[in-house]
């Protein structure tokens, strides 16, 4: 049977399980790669978090696809989050820095709130983010300050500093993962033709009227990307939210039952999932400012 995962509660734990000395500060830490010894193959879940830039992660596979890959990549990880250790030899660890923060440190700050407003967080580990020289060159330096306050004693403006130096690195992160939403267009525009697939084949089949309206969640899993990253994908390309895509589906869907069959408005409202015939009426409305009703009329 497989074990349970670890939880690490504390910097000062993380530290110990990867055979580091203590930390300097109790809740925010850079770990360069080269000063682990050993990672444990276990699987564990922090009580903070946890940002990491590597390099020399060749092959990482990245949504549905891998990449020969050389240069930085950053991955993202929140509280309460299960990751998993694999052990390395020294040949094939990767290098770079890890920066953990823990959730106490924005205790009082703006950050505190606005940290859960960073999409990123809540993506997988193969939906990491690439950075090209000039953004890894820019990341490292905000790293390196960071690293040196954390280094150095302790005073009544070291967490203003920090935690203005971490707003900055959180920023840059949000707009190099905007630019790579563009940049992989080959990749993105791959993920949305499988998108409108599996929702047309959703739609021709009989899951519709017996399941209803496809989720958010049924669609990311079926996609094998998070919900969350598959959502800022599709608002950066298309403008549209994953729900959004769905809905346009629906109506489309709807728009063809009511010019090219004689199905009555609530046999189409069923037949589409819905259980109460207003809530297809509003929802149809809504989307093409005329009632079922009127659009079936429109045609004739």
């Amino acid at each position: 049977m497989n074990k349970p995962p670890i939880r690490v509660s504390t910097i000062s734990q993380a530290h110990k399980l990867r055979e580091l000395p203590p930390p300097s500060h109790p809740f925010i830490s850079i770990i360069e790669t080269s000063e682990i010894k050993s990672v444990p193959n276990i699987s564990v879940v922090l009580d903070f978090y946890m940002i990491s830039i590597k390099r020399n992660c060749n092959t990482l596979s990245y949504g549905q696809q891998k990449y020969d890959f050389d240069e930085g990549v950053m991955s993202f990880v929140a509280p309460n989050q299960i990751i998993s250790g694999q052990d390395h030899d020294s040949d094939t660890r990767p290098v770079g820095w890890i920066l953990l923060v823990h959730p106490d440190f924005f205790w009082g700050t703006p950050l505190a709130k606005k940290i859960k407003k960073y999409d990123y967080f809540g993506y997988a580990v193969n939906e990491a983010l690439f950075l090209s020289q000039k953004e890894e060159a820019i990341i490292n330096a905000i790293g390196e300050n960071i690293k040196l306050e954390c280094n150095s004693n302790i005073d009544q403006f070291s967490q203003d500093i920090i935690i203005s130096h971490l707003e900055t690195f959180l920023n840059y992160a949000e707009r190099f993962y905007q630019r790579q939403f563009i940049t992989r267009k080959i990749t993105n525009h791959q993920l949305l033709d499988r998108l409108d697939k599996l929702l047309s084949d959703y739609f021709n089949s009989d899951d519709l009227a017996l399941k209803g309206l496809p989720t958010v969640q049924y669609i990311s899993d079926n996609l094998n990307i998070s919900s969350k990253y598959l959502g800022s994908m599709l608002k950066q390309l298309t403008g549209l939210t994953t729900q959004q895509h769905i809905h346009e589906k629906l109506i489309a869907k709807a728009k063809e039952k009511l010019s090219l069959t004689e199905m009555s408005v609530s046999e189409i409202a069923y037949g589409l999932g819905f259980e109460h015939l207003q809530s297809f009426s509003k929802l149809f409305k809504a989307k093409t400012k005329l009632t079922p009703m009127e659009f079936r009329d429109s045609f004739n």
